[in-house]
């Protein structure tokens, strides 16, 4: 057992890193966060209790403190670490206990925060309406409320569980439970792992909740003032116009801002701003004289409201002036527009519909490129319709539905969702690659941006000095980019290639827009549950050097994570674009997903890594991809398809499913083990057969299973010796690697992180 010392706002673990270790504070303290939700971890705390495969909080020293490390990945690990201690066995179960009761009330804490506010909410709002009827005041639209709902939540905590847990340690049973827990191993670690599951869960429910409160809370105070707190202060004012008694109103202002105060989950200075605006305002400037007749407006006739409300959804114009077009072509963009919109199936693949189509993706990507590198160019923050087009695809309201226009409008108060160190909306992306973070991806012709300028130079389409201009040009590889990898992987990811159209459609969208989103949450959680099955995955060979300290060159394992790139399309594919960003091996791959779908996004996940998994081990083997006597996953797999009817191995029926795989797939290798691989991750995985016994072998080989899954199919006959060969394997590579490290640090070297990493990955 190690023990470390941190200082004060020392980052311990951050959220959505790997659990590798628990750590159990001896002294000082530590902030558990998560948004909203802060909990202070004192003395005999355990950090990492409440996590399974990756922390779901960040954990910062609050001050000073010193922290027993147990390393972590299974049960087991904490056996061997408590094993012959029989104090710390106790002193960690204790920990476990008690913050699972610190959870459980913080839990229920926050559960009568998201009652309270969804029904505070959902009466002012439905007041708000019945005070418009009685007052005869037109009250303005609030979309928001259409979609709002009580939070369903998946992760709960059971009220036996609550009741179970207060009990324990609320009334004086907690050091006789402890002190009985000790008499064993199994007992005691079988209640440090219960507390850690329930732990888990409750912590997985809090998130939930606090989610839900980020998503929702603008409904009732927000930076746009598109707000329930704004509806009231323009009910007041035009009360005050109409000669109402607004003390009622006001008073319940008041009682809004008091509850927006309470419920502290919004910024000071924003809550300050807006509060003050309202106290300090001065409605009676707005009374109108006595002859006035309530809710009338003299200085407005209807026709210039309607023009107003027109001019307010022309979404469109907005879009083609911000890009630079002329009212001459924004009036033929418009009417191309709506002569798509009015056809009587926009899903037909005549030529006529065809061609239509092809001129609005034209003039899409058009509009696109124009408005992208205006908004880099403007000091200004785009307009949400701005980022509405930019996003999503959306251009004319018309065409998605005013309701969906609507949504996806309060929706980009909230693209952090769709955003995170390795998920980009398409917009997003494009700005990394204007900003000189990434370079443009290749185009179909498999060329990189260098690559296609040698082309243009090649050609003679450029010279030398134009080339070399062209190498730095950020518009230039913007352009590249939304040319080729953009509207290829937007088309391919629509997944209906002969009926896409680029500009969103209320066609496309089959369910709600909030359920169809795909979050930066939702694609992490479906890509850790590839990597909890497949450890390996996106793990790459590095080489690490030291010259001076006798490591000439060690291949070491490093795990490089793909950039995901959300394309503006209610779509049902996903595809892996790349392997790698560049020539180099340790650059992410680029997978593409639709921003909207309403497929399951566990099953794209593991198709897409599917065709990874094949194409990273194409680009490392380079031309001995498929030459067996270079081993590896695609030579083993290309042998394995190519010679089937002559192997020994494969019964009749096996050869026959093989021959329809070959069909499906067009004759495409990777495409059968594309599917070998989907049923791999979902079914033998579980233990449920679905390949044979030679394709099952190369699996094994190249795409093994986590430690954990290991070890509950090693009792199995298909896989005992497969598992049995492995383990020994890896007890020799870990044998070798500790004795390199030990020469290592005798010479004066230091194990860093990656070396660190490099040896944890052959212990998963």
């Amino acid at each position: 057992m190690e023990t470390i010392k941190v200082q004060k706002n020392q980052i311990i673990a951050k959220q959505k890193e790997k659990v590798k270790a628990w750590y159990l504070i001896l002294e000082g303290s530590v902030v558990q966060r998560n948004s909203y939700a802060r909990i202070v971890l004192n003395k005999e705390s355990v950090i990492g209790v409440s996590e399974k495969d990756r922390f779901l909080c960040d954990y910062i020293a609050r001050e000073d403190s010193v922290l027993a490390v147990f390393p972590y990945n299974t049960a087991d690990d904490l056996i061997n670490a408590l094993n012959g201690q029989e104090s710390m066995r106790g002193t960690l179960l204790r920990a476990a206990l008690k913050q699972r009761q610190m959870l459980l009330e913080m839990y229920a804490g926050f559960k009568n925060l998201v009652r309270q506010f969804h029904t505070f909410v959902e009466t002012e709002y439905n007041d708000y309406t019945m005070l418009c009827s009685q007052m005869r005041i037109d009250g303005q639209g609030f979309t928001r409320m259409d979609n709002f709902k009580p939070l369903d939540m998946v992760h709960m905590a059971e009220n036996w569980e609550v009741n179970n847990s207060t009990s324990l340690t609320k009334k004086g049973y907690l050091d006789e439970y402890i002190k009985l827990m000790q008499k064993d191993d199994s007992l005691c670690i079988g209640a440090i792992m219960e507390a850690s599951y329930q732990t888990r869960r409750v912590m997985q429910g809090i998130i939930e909740m606090v989610d839900y409160l980020k998503y929702n809370q603008d409904i009732l105070l927000s930076e746009s003032e598109n707000d329930l707190f704004h509806l009231y202060f323009e009910l007041v004012i035009q009360a005050e116009m109409n000669h109402y008694d607004v003390t009622p109103l006001k008073e319940r202002m008041d009682k809004i801002a008091e509850v927006i105060r309470k419920l502290n989950i919004y910024d000071d200075k924003l809550v300050s701003y807006r509060l003050n605006e309202y106290k300090n305002h001065d409605f009676t400037q707005y009374a109108m004289d006595e002859f006035a007749t309530p809710g009338e407006d003299d200085n407005v006739s209807d026709d210039e409201w309607d023009e107003e409300e027109e001019e307010s959804e022309d979404c469109l114009e907005h879009i083609l002036t911000y890009a630079g077009y002329t009212p001459e072509r924004i009036e033929d963009m418009r009417n191309l527009i709506r002569k798509y919109r009015e056809l009587p199936d926009m899903l037909s693949t005549d030529a006529e519909v065809f061609q239509l189509r092809k001129q609005l993706s034209q003039v899409f990507y058009d509009a696109y490129y124009k408005v992208f590198m205006n908004v880099m160019k403007d000091d200004d923050e785009p307009t949400p319709i701005i980022e509405m087009f930019l996003n999503f695809g959306f251009m004319d309201v018309q065409m998605v539905g005013e309701d969906n226009a609507n949504i996806l409008y309060d929706l980009t108060e909230h693209l952090e969702l769709c955003n995170s160190e390795h998920i980009f909306t398409i917009f997003e992306w494009l700005k990394t690659i204007y900003n000189g973070q990434n370079e443009p991806s290749k185009n179909e012709f498999d060329l990189d941006y260098a690559g296609y300028l040698a082309e243009l130079k090649k050609t003679g389409k450029v010279n030398e000095k134009q080339m070399r201009d062209y190498a730095n040009n950020r518009e230039m590889k913007v352009k590249f980019e939304i040319q080729n990898m953009f509207t290829s992987g937007n088309r391919v990811t629509y997944g209906r290639v002969s009926t896409f159209c680029p500009i969103l459609g209320e066609n496309d969208l089959i369910n709600s827009v909030d359920k169809m989103l795909v979050t930066a949450q939702k694609i992490e959680d479906a890509m850790n549950k590839v990597r909890k099955v497949d450890f390996s995955v996106f793990y790459r060979g590095v080489v690490f050097s030291d010259p001076d300290k006798g490591i000439n060159r060690e291949e070491i394992m490093k795990e490089v994570l793909p950039n995901i790139i959300l394309m503006p399309n209610a779509g049902t594919r996903a595809m892996m674009w790349q392997e790698t960003a560049g020539v180099r091996r340790d650059t992410p791959a680029r997978y593409m997903f639709p921003i909207f779908t309403a497929v399951d996004l566990d099953d794209m996940m593991v198709e897409t890594t599917g065709r990874y998994r094949w194409e990273i081990c194409r680009k490392i083997q380079g031309v001995h991809w498929n030459d067996i006597r270079d081993k590896s996953l695609t030579a083993e797999y290309c042998d394995y398809i190519q010679f089937y009817k002559k192997n020994h191995d494969l019964s009749t029926e096996a050869k026959e499913k093989i021959k329809s795989a070959l069909l499906r797939g067009k004759n495409n290798y990777r495409e059968v083990f594309v599917k070998d691989y989907q049923n791999w991750i979902k079914y033998e995985s579980k233990g449920s057969f679905r390949l044979n016994k030679v394709s099952r072998e190369i699996l094994v080989t190249y795409c093994p299973f986590s430690k954990e899954i290991r070890e509950e199919l090693k009792s199995n006959p298909m896989y005992q010796n497969a598992w049995q060969r492995y383990d020994i394997l890896i007890t020799k590579k870990i044998q070798r690697i500790k004795g390199v490290y030990d020469k290592y640090q005798k010479a004066g070297g230091k194990i860093t992180d990656e070396l660190k990493d490099n040896l944890e990955y052959y212990m998963m």
